[in-house]
């Protein structure tokens, strides 16, 4: 017994701008990561240099790259739900 979906989701207005959006997220995150590795590989000295309450650069830096994570992803999700909702909205007045 196979069934649908529990509701009928339509069309996806706001589909290309949110894919648009991820990618441009998704560059931003990997350059500052690859400045990350970077680093790590060219300067692995320099990852040991102490920064502030004794926690080293890699520390700091890797622990960044996680908080930046979560906060793009919040940024994302509150972007494409306004988008959804300006374009779906503009279909359903039609």
């Amino acid at each position: 017994m196979l069934h649908g979906p529990a509701a009928n989701l339509g069309d996806d207005n706001a589909a290309e701008r949110k894919s648009k959006l991820g990618i441009k997220l998704f560059l931003i995150y990997a350059l500052i990561y690859a400045g990350f590795v970077y680093i790590g590989v060219s300067y692995p000295d320099l990852m040991g240099i102490r920064l502030f309450f004794g926690l080293n650069l890699a520390i700091v830096y890797g622990f960044g790259l996680i908080v930046l994570a979560i906060i793009m992803g919040f940024l994302y999700h509150l972007a494409c739900t306004r988008l959804e909702n300006k374009l779906n909205k503009e279909e359903d007045s039609k």
